[in-house]
This record gives C-alpha cells, sequence and structure tokens, in this order.
C-alpha cells in the first residue's frame, strides 16, 4: 500500500475537495461558525436527507445551495458521481442528519472513496452523540470503545457482545426505542446484569434524560416507563471495578482450544475464531496458534 499523504489546505490543481460537517444532534446553538462557513462555502452539499437539511441551511439563512442526495440506500450510485465531481473541482461538504457524518453512517464510504481518488477530506468538527453521553455517563472516560447499532440478528448480536465481555474500556452502543430492552436484555445475559450503564436519549433538547445504574436497574425502569426516542447505551467496561456478573470473563475456564471451538460452533471459520479468541484473551494470534499445537502434541502423546 502505498503512503497517502494530506495536507488539508494545500492548494492543488482543480481544488476539489470533500468537507464532513458535523452539524448539531438536537440543540441548534451547538453549530459552529467554521460549520456554517463551510455550508456557504461549498459548491455541493451532499445530505442524508435533504428535507432536514434544507431545514438547517434556512435556519441559518443558508441560501442558493445545490443538494445531492447521499445516503445509505443509494451510495452505490451517489458515492461515484460525487467523486467524478470533486475531480472536476467541486467542493463537496457532506452532512448527515444530526452529528458527524461516517459515523455509524455511509459518509465513511464515501470518505474513503475520496482517499482512495486521492481528494482531500477535511473534517470540519461538531457535535457527536455518543461522546456526549460517554462524558455524562459518570463512567471512565480514559478508554472507550464505540460499537454502534449491534446487528438486528441475535446470534451475531450476542458474538459481538461476547467478544466485548473482557474488553477494559467503556462501551458506547446507539440503539432504537423498540429494542433498547431486549438490548439490556442480552448484555446482562453477557456482561452480568451488575454491570453499570447509562441510557441517554435526546441529548442537547429540551427533554435530554439520562438514567444511571446497574443493567438490572436500568431494565426496571424502563418496564415502569417505557423507552422513549434513539438511545445511547454507555456501558462499564469488563475491566472495571464495579463490573460485577459471572459472564463478564466468560472463557476464562476454557482452554485455547476449547475458546477456538466455542467460535466454530457458531459457524464461524477456524482462522476468524482464532482471531477472535486471541482478542478476547488479550493475546496475538501466534499465540493461540502455538497452544493448540501445543495441546495437539499433548494429546497425540498420550
Amino acid at each position: 500500500m502505498e503512503i497517502n499523504e494530506q495536507f488539508s489546505y494545500e492548494e492543488k490543481d482543480g481544488g476539489g475537495r470533500l468537507y464532513l460537517v458535523g452539524t448539531p444532534i438536537g440543540n441548534l446553538e451547538d453549530m459552529t461558525y467554521r460549520a456554517v462557513r463551510m455550508l456557504r462555502e461549498a459548491d455541493i452539499i451532499a445530505a442524508e436527507d435533504t428535507r432536514e437539511t434544507r431545514k438547517l441551511l434556512s435556519h441559518f439563512e443558508i441560501q442558493g445551495k445545490t443538494l445531492y442526495s447521499y445516503h445509505e440506500h443509494n451510495k452505490q450510485a451517489s458515492g461515484p458521481e460525487l467523486i467524478r465531481l470533486m475531480q472536476e473541482g467541486k467542493r463537496i461538504a457532506l452532512v448527515s442528519d444530526a452529528g458527524l457524518p461516517a459515523i455509524s453512517d455511509p459518509g465513511a464510504d464515501l470518505a474513503a472513496m475520496a482517499i482512495e481518488a486521492e481528494l482531500p477530506v477535511i473534517p470540519i468538527p461538531g457535535p457527536n452523540a455518543a461522546l456526549s453521553a460517554l462524558i455524562a455517563s459518570g463512567l471512565p472516560t480514559e478508554r472507550f470503545t464505540f460499537v454502534g447499532f449491534l446487528p438486528r440478528e441475535k446470534k451475531r448480536a450476542a458474538d459481538i457482545l461476547a467478544s466485548l465481555a473482557a474488553e477494559a474500556g467503556t462501551l458506547l452502543f446507539y440503539e432504537s426505542p423498540h429494542r433498547v430492552e431486549k438490548t439490556l436484555e442480552r448484555m446482562a445475559e453477557v456482561f452480568g446484569s451488575g454491570r453499570r450503564v447509562a441510557l441517554a436519549r435526546e441529548l442537547t433538547k429540551r427533554y435530554e434524560h439520562f438514567v444511571r445504574g446497574t443493567i438490572a436497574d436500568c431494565l426496571a425502569f424502563l418496564q415502569e416507563k417505557p423507552p422513549l426516542g434513539e438511545y445511547c447505551i454507555v456501558v462499564e467496561g469488563g475491566g472495571s471495578s464495579g463490573g460485577t456478573g459471572a459472564d463478564i470473563v466468560w472463557w476464562s475456564e476454557l482452554t485455547e482450544q476449547e475458546h477456538v471451538a466455542h467460535y466454530e460452533e457458531q459457524g464461524i471459520a477456524r482462522k476468524e475464531a482464532m482471531k477472535q479468541a486471541a482478542k478476547d484473551r488479550g493475546v496475538s494470534k501466534r499465540d493461540i496458534y502455538e497452544a493448540l499445537l501445543q495441546e495437539k502434541r499433548e494429546e497425540d502423546g498420550k
């Protein structure tokens, strides 16, 4: 792979570039002066939902802009067209409906395509729901992992949670209101119901709301007061002092061979199973390979 070096504000022939512009997640006062300026200066604004973006532009009195639809369902066609426009010299500002584009968002694909085409990709920072929830959660912030939305399929979701059970840092998830209880129940099964969590919704809006407690506490709360709105779920890491529960390190009683076999039984290829077991244990894949070889030698020697 060749090095891709970028000096963001070095003018090149043509001048086409991609700006990833952060927009408010609720409160419009969180829009930065720089974000407003970039939307005014851009030749084209690529938007997840052009209707929502028109409201934002109207609020900040930004007029006469060309809007281009770019979202999960049309990115295969829209992405190459936006790259072509940038190659012709157009400055494109990409926005999502709220927050930072490219976070749990198809903007990540467009950014990768632009980099591959050797076009500058420039971040214009702004609000982010996951980090906003984290800093107000009361849970450790020194190390964290952003997970986003879990897959809808039960087995895949369970596999991801199992792979994160021993993760020392705080975990950040997004979830819809009709799935948040089920997700917490799955977390209780894997992490233990005593793991601390914070549920955040309506961030930066008038009805901003936090619920903090153990997984069991929050499940009980939601059963009394049904969930409303999109949620950020902030979960204590497995290495935190308060993270108790029998399943926090679910693989602790397994040998390396049994650990790999656990994943293989779920339909995961052996190479990926070894990689996941190594990640769980905090060792290299080679260490797992050597351990498997040693176990085989011992079995053969019996």
